[in-house]
């Protein structure tokens, strides 16, 4: 049997379908287990890799579509979905419970129930980004419009931040000397030298 015919993929398949959208689900060669091997798979950005996270604020399960060259700032999930709570890491087994999929082949589409989803901004620097479906060797293309209709997911710029510190990406947000040198006005009439 074709991993096209197992039943966690043709429910992602029937999800795309039923939502108006073309069935693009593919088999690739070889895992796509983490974001790095799809990237690898599919020669193509990491960042292009959608990766489906599954947490829990306070007991609310929760999904985060973050690219692949992205980590997720977990103390900004509840803030993004209006939630309040501590933030964890649930068990393989409550993210399958929710999901009806495994870690490793979650897809945005087709869970077992429907979760908040909060989507990574940086994902809209790709034309077409990829999300798993439903096996570590299955994938599906789409856009970040289509994966915030399809999900009804928020997008928010506020959930991640890039892995390598050197990206285009990532913006340093460190104080300007200047800044920091005129935090304290003056006294009138004072000189460098009164300093």
């Amino acid at each position: 049997m074709s991993l096209m015919d197992k039943e966690s993929v043709m429910r992602v398949r029937s999800a795309l379908v039923a939502a108006g959208e073309v069935d693009s689900v593919r088999e690739l060669d070889s895992t796509a287990r983490s974001a790095e091997d799809a990237a690898t798979a599919l020669q193509c950005e990491l960042g292009a890799i959608v990766k489906s996270l599954v947490f829990a604020v306070d007991q609310r399960m929760v999904m985060a579509l973050v690219a692949g060259d992205h980590q997720l700032v977990e103390a900004a999930l509840g803030p993004a979905l209006n939630l309040k709570g501590t933030v964890r890491r649930p068990q393989a087994s409550e993210v399958k419970g929710v999901t009806g999929f495994s870690i490793g082949g979650i897809p945005p589409v087709g869970l077992a129930h429907r979760l908040p989803v909060v989507i990574d901004r940086s994902l809209k620097r790709f034309d077409r980004v990829f999300a798993a479906a439903g096996h570590p060797r299955c994938i599906f293309a789409t856009t970040v419009a289509r994966l915030s209709r399809l999900t009804g997911g928020i997008i928010s710029q506020a959930i991640s931040t890039p892995l390598d510190r050197h990206s285009a990406a990532f913006i340093d947000l460190q104080p300007s000397r200047s800044f920091v040198e005129d935090r304290f006005p003056r006294a009138r009439g004072s000189t460098d030298a009164d300093h």
